[in-house]
């Protein structure tokens, strides 16, 4: 077919279907879409809760448990060993379909009564508090990672020691790095890699000793890009006071100055080829994704690892043929589901794994042709499968704003068990609440919080020698003090191992709270978004799609031009 141009249904902006798409959606049998793809992104995120964590009991062994559901949830809530354990059968929750309701409102009477697992969490030790999160130990608050030990606060990668990170992977003993790769005693730096002791730097590959540096190769004693010998590097650093927030501060604003004057390429891709996006690694034929690694003919997806023929999914691992998918690994011919593993021909499903052919199931394992969790046999099962997608088409679930659902979207956001700012659609689609509301979003107010404050933001300790054990588990003020709109905790705790790293590091007490940490983490990210744009060095003529929107004021170049400019 010849691509065409069609009307989101949700924000009303027009939106292009290609023709690989139609290609693609013929390939997997599913209608073209008719959200656009930001809206299509910002639906599912709206199913996911990776955060926000409350206190509450295993509803099967009674349990004190942390949990990502809140306790005026309408489901039950298990703990990790209860879910997984034999006391209770998914489908002893099962219901029989019915042609007189529609679909969706039959999915989510289904939902409400079908146990869901407290945390998502597998092969972790001492890891109470973290979620989407698998083989780690010794973890606090870590939250999307995998294969880590001894990490705070953050969502770091096969990573050790590492506290408020996002993305950094394979690296050490690193605090506040954002889109790194093999670092090591490294703080405030992003998109840097195979490097080792630097300090508010960015894009500095094969580097050592570095600080307030932007765009260097292979150097060393490099102070705001300038090159020192080993002993006046030395003096200076001890001069630049890195121990203090005052110092670090100072550091800061000159290194944004310097940043703002040097190159940046248009988007960062390493031995790609046909794509575009932000943080493509080893991957061909891969189209508006964000953070993916050795994917092939893929579109609309972000972090991703090793995938092959899908399209909008999220949070995945070894997939193929899948959409509207939304995170875990090893699943393929998949659509409109959620979190489920091991599994193969799955749609609108959720925590389902080791499974296949199933429909509008929750939480089934080692399962196949069941239907709202209600076994049928194979030729049951394909039999009725068509009935009821003729039948989502000729009654379709239409939602408080009006929104129709017919078979091919995924869940609407009405059928999320979160509200809209418990998930990380508030991270990357930040809504107030009388907007969420207005869009038809549900919204979660503050719970209250029975706490004094102990240290004021303003008498935090200026230098970690001025801190010692007292100051564990003593109630801090939030410089925000909850007047910001990111999910803040409005005050927070040192736990010890967090203590111990900040000495070890000579970094001073942070005046934020976790919540508050990562949000300003995410704002240094360029947006999960493309604009076209030409090339800024004088004389090119190259265009590009690039996730630097035209306001920026970063000198955006080709990957010719910053490859002449910065190697």
């Amino acid at each position: 077919m010849q691509k065409e141009i069609k009307s989101c249904q949700n924000c009303k902006k027009d939106f292009t279907i290609e023709t690989d798409d139609f290609s693609f959606y013929e390939k997997i049998k599913v209608p073209p879409p008719t959200f656009c793809p930001e809206c299509r992104l910002q639906r599912r995120f709206s199913a996911r809760n990776e955060r926000t964590l409350y206190h509450r009991v295993c509803e099967l062994c009674k349990k004190q448990i942390i949990s990502m559901y809140s306790k005026d949830k309408s489901f039950p809530v298990y703990c990790h060993d209860c879910w997984w354990g034999d006391k209770w059968n998914p489908i002893d929750f099962r219901i029989n379909y019915d042609f007189e309701k529609t679909f969706f409102s039959q999915f989510k009477k289904l939902l409400d009564k079908t146990p869901r697992p407290a945390l998502i969490i597998s092969n972790a030790k001492n890891c109470d508090y973290c979620n989407y999160f698998a083989d780690g130990k010794a973890c606090y608050l870590c939250f999307g990672s995998i294969d880590v030990e001894n990490c705070l606060y953050g969502s770091p990668y096969e990573s050790k020691y590492c506290v408020d990170t996002y993305l950094a992977r394979e690296s050490e003993y690193c605090y506040e790095c954002i889109d790194c790769e093999k670092l090591s005693h490294s703080i405030f730096s992003q998109e840097c890699s195979n490097s080792l002791d630097l300090v508010y730097c960015f894009d500095c590959k094969n580097c050592q000793d570095c600080i307030g540096c932007v765009g260097l190769r292979g150097q060393k004693y490099n102070i705001f890009n300038k090159t020192y010998t080993r002993e006046e590097y030395l003096d200076k650093k001890d001069k630049l006071l890195l121990d203090t927030k005052e110092g670090l501060e100072k550091i800061k604003k000159e290194f944004l100055k310097l940043k703002a004057t040097i190159p940046h390429k248009f988007a960062v891709e390493l031995q790609c080829k046909n794509v575009s996006g932000n943080n493509i690694i080893q991957s061909k034929n891969v189209h508006e994704c964000f953070d993916v690694k050795r994917c092939d003919d893929q579109k609309y997806c972000i972090r991703m690892i090793d995938g092959k023929d899908v399209y909008d999914a999220n949070y995945c691992e070894f997939m193929e043929l899948c959409y509207e998918y939304l995170g875990f690994w090893k699943t393929n011919q998949t659509k409109f589901s959620n979190t489920c593993g091991d599994s193969n021909e799955l749609t609108y499903s959720d925590f389902c794994s080791g499974s296949h052919d199933l429909f509008a199931c929750i939480g089934l394992r080692s399962k196949q042709y069941c239907i709202l969790n209600k076994q049928y046999t194979k030729e049951e099962y394909e039999a009725l499968v068509p009935k009821i997608i003729e039948h989502m088409n000729d009654m379709p679930y239409v939602d408080k704003k009006g929104r129709i659902y017919k078979y091919g979207e995924f869940f609407p956001s009405e059928l999320s068990p979160f509200s809209y700012n418990e998930t990380i659609a508030q991270e990357y689609f930040p809504l107030t609440k009388e907007e969420a509301l207005k869009e038809g979003y549900s919204w979660k107010e503050k719970e209250e919080r029975n706490y004094q404050i102990d240290i004021k933001n303003e008498d935090i300790p200026n230098n970690i020698k001025e801190v010692d054990d007292s100051i564990i588990n003593k109630v801090i003020e939030c410089e925000h003090k909850g007047k910001c709109n990111e999910q803040c905790t409005e005050a927070f705790k040192i736990i010890p191992d967090e203590l111990s790293f900040y000495k070890r590091m000579n970094l001073p007490i942070p005046h934020l709270c976790p919540n508050c940490r990562h949000y300003n983490r995410l704002k240094q990210r360029n947006p999960l978004k493309l604009w076209h744009r030409h090339c800024m060095k004088e004389g090119c003529a190259n265009e590009f799609e690039t996730s630097y929107s035209p306001d920026r004021p970063e000198i955006i170049y080709c990957e010719r031009c910053y490859n002449q400019e910065v190697y």
